[in-house]
Order: structure tokens, then sequence, then C-alpha cells
């Protein structure tokens, strides 16, 4: 297996990467980090306190945690680190999963991205001095940022004078009025552009793309991947971003060498791009295979718990309400049982169900195997005289059940909408 360090670990990049690798056989993944941030819920070899690329001890210190941990290659999860990454990568211990650097230094900027390619129709007017403006609203952004952060719509010359003279390294580009898209890209180590998908930019937030959907390609932005891909040397997965004018023309906005975080769309047809750019970069042929439907990804903020002092062995589980809801499985539950077997915890079900425990069990297809033991209680008998165990859980969705454990064995106790909180995303997900 290739051990792979994902850094810094705490990109909405690194989560694709790491969500499209977790399952492999073929890497071992790890994921390194300067601050504290989310993936410490994700990664079962976390790496934290790194020092940041500006520390003039980052390299020194860096090589160590490869060395440490055998890294066979670095995934930069970040613009700038894997800009500086390239610029160091003979000083470091490990290979970088990245293009060569000539074409980074092209991608990160946007002016060198635009001079590379002067005199292809995609590329979008630019204005080198206010004074040669003769129409608004333009559009000003950042030489070096990723996605729309900094990009504003400038609707006066005095407003332009301003955000110039605060920003002097913006640059001014006609104003685009038209949809906006990205095309996810693939390209083989031997140069050959392999896959091109493009997909809307629906709804975006913080430059992130949100909402997105994959379209039919076109010959339009055909031509414009061939001709990125002729021109810069790619190497595994890559984008870039169009946006169209007045008339419906493409421009480029810009081209990045590096996963995106919502190339988990395209992945979800069949193409792993994090993992395919590993065997390119093995110098493996590939095969690419889309599933030809139609599908939508929505992003969104998510919550992931951590307990500090939650420690037990067994945990015991009501039927009616709790592992069954509205006559359907409870697959929050199931799969933390689940978890729970992989850990070797012992489950109890503890019931007061009416009908033939067993036959229930069977009608909704979970083995009684499952459990450790079954109780089913009578009306009279408390819940608590069942758990032997002081090393113990209990979910019930019943208030008084829970009370009633609670007040009498002094144990941790879960109604069915905290069970996500018991849930370890280490495991996968």
């Amino acid at each position: 297996m290739l051990k792979i360090l994902i850094f810094p670990a705490g990109t909405e990049i690194s989560f694709e990467i790491f969500h499209a690798l977790k399952y492999s056989k073929f890497v071992s993944l790890f994921g390194a980090t300067s601050v504290d941030c989310h993936a410490e819920m994700l990664f079962e070899n976390y790496i934290k306190n790194v020092p940041f690329i500006t520390d003039r001890n980052f390299l020194s210190d860096f090589n160590k945690i490869l060395e440490e941990n055998a890294i066979d290659y670095i995934y930069p999860a970040y613009d700038d680190v894997q800009l500086f990454l390239s610029r160091n990568e003979n000083n470091l211990s490990a290979k970088i999963l990245s293009s060569p650097l000539e074409t980074i230094e092209i991608c990160r900027s946007k002016k060198k991205t635009y001079n590379f390619f002067e005199g292809e129709n995609f590329i979008p007017k630019i204005f080198e001095s206010i004074g040669e403006v003769d129409k608004y609203p333009v559009f000003v952004k950042p030489e070096i940022g990723q996605g729309s952060q900094g990009a504003l719509k400038i609707n006066s010359q005095e407003d332009l004078f301003q955000n110039i003279s605060d920003n002097p390294q913006n640059i001014i580009c006609e104003y685009l009025a038209g949809n906006e898209f990205t095309v996810d890209c693939f390209t083989d180590f031997k140069g050959n552009l392999l896959l091109t998908v493009p997909r809307t930019r629906e709804r975006i937030r913080n430059g992130i793309s949100v909402r997105s959907r994959i379209f039919d390609l076109n010959p339009q932005i055909k031509k414009i991947a061939d001709t990125l891909n002729k021109k810069l040397k790619f190497v595994g997965a890559w984008y870039f971003q169009l946006k169209e004018d007045y008339e419906g023309n493409l421009k480029l906005l810009e081209v990045s060498a590096r996963i995106s975080g919502t190339m988990g769309l395209t992945r979800n047809l069949g193409v792993n791009f994090p993992l395919l750019t590993i065997f390119t970069f093995n110098e493996q042929s590939v095969k690419l295979m889309l599933n030809d439907k139609k599908i939508l990804v929505e992003r969104a903020f998510i919550s992931r718990y951590k307990y500090f002092n939650l420690n037990y062995d067994d945990i015991y589980i009501d039927l009616d309400d709790t592992l069954i809801i509205r006559d359907k499985v409870n697959l929050t539950l199931i799969r933390f049982l689940y978890q729970s077997v992989n850990e070797n915890k012992k489950i109890h079900l503890l019931t007061r169900h009416r009908e033939n425990v067993f036959d229930t069990l069977k009608k909704y297809k979970i083995s009684s195997e499952l459990f450790d033991t079954i109780n089913v209680l009578n009306l009279e008998q408390k819940k608590s005289e069942f758990i032997k165990s002081q090393k113990a859980i209990f979910i019930d969705d019943s208030f008084a059940e829970r009370l009633e454990v609670k007040s009498h064995l002094n144990i941790s106790v879960f109604d069915v909408d905290m069970i996500e909180s018991l849930l370890n995303y280490k495991e996968g997900d």
C-alpha cells in the first residue's frame, strides 16, 4: 500500500481526496495540518501542529514527518502549499502528486495565465490601466486567488480608482454577465487528455461551488480544454473555470492543476480523480468509465462530534420507535450498531415489543445474531434491571425509560436524535 499524506488536511480539497481514497486497498491515508480543524474527525492517521510553510524550519520538520511515517506521496490540498512544495520538491523526502512546477506557477497567477494564452479567443479582455476602460461595469479580481474570492463587479470609474488604490495587484477585465462553469479534466502521464467533464456552478459560497450538476460537453468547451492541455503540461486531475460574456461566448476565469472540492460529482459517476492521479504518477495506463446518468451535488455544512470521556463496552437499545421507526429501519442506528460490532462491543436488545420479536427482526431483515442478548419485558419490569454493566450506554426514544435508567444506574443515555454523536467517521464516512 502506498502511504499518502494530504496536506493541509482541513480544506475542502482535502476532504474530497479523503473521501475518494478512504476505501482504496492501494493506499494508506495520513492527514497533516498546522491548525485544529475538521480533519481530526476523519483521519485515523492525524498529524497536527505542522509548521506553516512560511516557517523557516518547515522543510526540516516536514521531512521528519515524511520519514517517520514512510510517506510515499504528498497530496497538496491548497494552492499556495502546492506551489511551495513544488518549488522545494528536490528537498523533500516524498514525491508530490502535482503537475510540473512551470504549470503550477502559471496557473497560480491569473496574469501569467492570461499572458501565456494571449491571443486565444477564450481570454477575456484585460485592461492594463483605468484609463483603458471604455465601458462599465468591469470586473476586478486578485492576481493570486482561487474561486471567486476577492472578485468584484465595479460600476463606476470612481469605485474602480478606489479599488485599485487599495489593491494595486488587482486585475481589471471585461465584465462577464453570463453563467459560470467548471470543467474537470484528466490527463495521463503521456499528456493525453482522457476526460473533460463540464459542470454548472449554480450556487457559490465563499468561492466554492455548493450546487452543481454535470452537463453534456460541447465543442466550444472541448476546444478550450484541448488548447489548455496542449500548451500546458498536466499530469493527472486538473480543472478550469469559464464564464459567459454578453453574447454567450465562454471566457477563461482560471486554471488549476489540482483536485477540486466538487470533483466528487464525477467520482459518483465512476471516475475517481484522486485515485487515478496516483496511478498516473506511477505511469500506469488507466481506463475511464462514466455512468450515463444525470446527477446533482448539493453541499452544506455538516456536524461531527467527538466525546472525550465516554467509555463503554455494552450497548442497550430499544426496538420500537428506536431501531424501527415508522415501519422502517433506523439507518443511523443500524450503522452505529455495525460500527460497534467492528469495535467488539456487545449489543443488547431491551424491548416491550408486543409481537414476536424474532418475527419482527426477520421482517426488517435484521439478524437476531446482531444482538448478544435479547430481552422482552412486560410493563411492570424496569429496563435498568436488565443492564448488568456499568460501562454501558442506553438508547431509547422514551424519555421515561431513559430517565429510569439514568436515575438508577447513572450511565449515559441517548435519544434517537443523539445517535449521530456516537458515529465514528474515521471508519469511513
